[in-house]
């Protein structure tokens, strides 16, 4: 007979990459998530991060923590819908709502869930999920959650997007799914014709904005902002664990959808709410994000200076508008000596490996904070291009 465990027994990918010494998972971290880290005993500049605003080690955040703990203990001990609704949950969602000019907004316990919990609870038995292919993981567990049918589009191709709606039957109900800013490449949806082709087809339109809010659109709206299409999206959904500085997730909509999520979604509904200092912070930073509309834009000239500083040391680089820059490296191996280089030499970047990406399109992801200081920067990339002029051998 078959043991379940033997795939388990089996798994030698881990193992393989740790003996070659390029396995680059589970850093430890001995210091807080800033510009620079102590990990593993040495100094690192990070960029690696979503803390966008670099909002986590702002002080006002973490007496904002400290104060909800004080005041509320450490959890709530139960879910939104029974014992574990706070004042500030829904102060939060309130306050959440007016910045993103939408009825309503009803928060989850993390970002993942948040796509599982909208997408399962919105797509029914009849209808239909159409996505990017290069939507993040948590809106294909979402779609297999729900009882609808997923279609697929090749990345950004709105001809594609157009043949799969086309294929949807009269009577289906049709949800169009995308990332905002998509988090490995950085590039941004073509929103715009997204929303053309759902009008054409009788769609809503869901936007994941976990990369977008706070980052891109008016005050750091987002990516329905940054478009000038506020209006034209059904759903937004993002998280606190980025610019936020914090754990959670949400949705914005009409009341009337709120509502039935609010009611019908399983992960919302069987789940422990929000603790108190996450929530806490997540409230904090959005308000600091409302008093300083600024911090976008700085973040987004920092980004810049990277930008061009990479190119000018003639690096290969995936080209967006956002703080995620991708240096390609192509093939697995190659990717993975060069994040052990560059871990070794003081910067943190993430590999992007199949199949987050095609199997010779591999990435160092590169991300940067508002709060990343050009010196800082100059460190970082004159050790990236340092490195990448080597061989790509330990």
């Amino acid at each position: 007979m078959a043991d379940i465990f033997e795939k388990c027994f089996e798994f030698k990918q881990a193992e393989d990459a740790r003996e070659k010494g390029i396995y680059p998972y589970f850093h430890a971290l001995e210091s807080r998530q800033d510009v620079e880290v102590m990990m593993e005993g040495k100094r690192r500049i990070m960029l690696g991060s979503n803390n966008y605003l670099g909002l986590t080690v702002d002080p006002e955040m973490i007496e904002a923590g400290i104060r909800a703990v004080e005041k509320y203990g450490t959890g709530c001990s139960g879910s939104r819908f029974l014992n574990g609704t706070l004042e500030m949950h829904l102060e939060l969602e309130s306050e959440l709502a007016d910045f993103l000019h939408k009825e309503a907004v009803v928060t989850f316990s993390t970002g993942f869930q948040s796509n599982l919990g909208i997408i399962s609870a919105v797509v029914g038995r009849n209808d239909y999920v159409i996505c990017d292919r290069e939507n993040h993981a948590s809106i294909y567990d979402g779609c297999k959650l729900s009882y609808g049918k997923m279609l697929r589009y090749r990345h950004a191709d709105m001809a594609d997007l157009e043949r799969q709606l086309a294929r949807v039957p009269d009577d289906a109900g049709r949800l169009i799914v995308t990332d905002g800013v998509f988090s490995m490449g950085g590039d941004i949806a073509n929103l715009p014709e997204i929303v053309r082709l759902a009008k054409k087809y009788g769609a809503r339109v869901m936007v994941d904005d976990a990369h977008g809010l706070g980052v891109i659109g008016e005050g750091g709206r987002g990516t329905a902002s940054y478009f000038g299409l506020e209006d034209e999206v059904d759903i937004y959904m993002g998280t606190f664990s980025k610019s936020l500085a914090s754990l959670g997730g949400y949705m914005a909509a009409s009341a009337k959808v709120v509502e039935y999520v609010r009611h019908v979604s399983r992960p919302f509904i069987f789940s422990a709410s929000i603790t108190p200092a996450s929530c806490a912070v997540a409230l904090a930073a959005l308000r600091k994000l409302r008093r300083e509309p600024e911090l976008p834009q700085r973040l987004h000239d920092i980004s810049a200076y990277a930008r061009e500083g990479l190119l000018a040391r003639g690096l290969k680089i995936r080209m967006s508008d956002t703080p995620i820059i991708p240096i390609y490296t192509y093939d697995t191996e190659t990717t993975l000596v060069r994040a052990k280089q560059l871990y070794e030499a003081g910067v943190y970047v993430n590999p992007v490996l199949p199949p987050a990406t095609a199997p010779t399109e591999c990435l160092l992801r590169t991300s940067y904070m508002a709060t990343h200081t050009k010196p800082i920067i100059d460190e970082a990339i004159d050790i990236i291009a340092d490195v990448m002029s080597r061989e790509a051998k330990l």
